[in-house]
């Protein structure tokens, strides 16, 4: 069974577990109001136990209330869509501006094997299946993130992690993702590797969907 879990990402960088009574899209109004972040506020990566890449349009304002709650909206939709994948988990996190995004984990099993960046035909109808969910609405952007386990070099696994999250934007884009969608795609050393999990749990790519420029603006003026 895939897990489905809620994280919120508070400013403080400090990631807590979201309320799992309370509505994801009041939730996301909830961050719209008290957390919009202005542009260059350093809140701290949410990939990798809280390591890694920032996400979040540069838009350089505060989001208000009736927009966080109109994306929150949109995400819950994406999110659930994403559960329905098989081998993906789905997690909710927020972004740099305070806003629900979604991340969707891919994990070794379903992409890759040792020391390999070669997708294989599950991975592909895996990530046919999730291109779907980019292609119903563009203003949704989103960053690829490659890890990797602890056997070699540290350069030789971030060589391997940035093939694996460059493996799949490319096949993202075969399927019809529009470039333009794609903000971010890089690889992870195993400085992120989790200890809770197998060696090939931890060969994993995650993709990270949230909310683009346009679509702030779309929120803005209540679309």
């Amino acid at each position: 069974m895939k897990k489905f879990k809620f994280t919120a990402l508070l400013l403080s960088a400090v990631i807590v577990l979201g309320s799992c009574n309370a509505s994801k899209t009041v939730q996301g109004g909830a961050i719209g109001a008290g957390g919009g972040a202005a542009l260059g506020a350093i809140i701290g990566g949410i990939a990798g136990d809280g390591k890694g890449a920032l996400i979040g349009a540069a838009i350089g304002t505060a989001v208000g209330g009736g927009a966080g709650a109109i994306i929150g909206n949109k995400m819950d939709k994406k999110a659930k869509a994403a559960e329905a994948i098989k081998g993906a988990e789905v997690e909710k996190v927020t972004d740099n501006n305070g806003l629900t995004a979604v991340k969707v984990t891919f994990n070794s099993g379903i992409l890759f094997g040792f020391n390999s960046s070669t997708l294989n035909e599950t991975s592909k109808s895996a990530l046919r299946e999730f291109s779907n969910i980019l292609k119903e609405d563009g203003t949704t952007d989103i960053a690829v993130i490659g890890h990797t386990d602890k056997v070699g070099t540290y350069d030789a696994n971030i060589t391997v992690s940035s093939r694996r999250a460059k493996a799949v934007s490319d096949y993202l884009q075969t399927c019809g993702v529009a470039p333009a969608q794609i903000k971010s795609v890089q690889g992870v050393g195993y400085d992120q590797y989790d200890n809770s999990v197998s060696a090939e749990q931890n060969r994993r790519v995650e993709i990270f969907m949230y909310a683009s420029e346009q679509m702030i603006k779309n929120a803005q003026a209540g679309n």
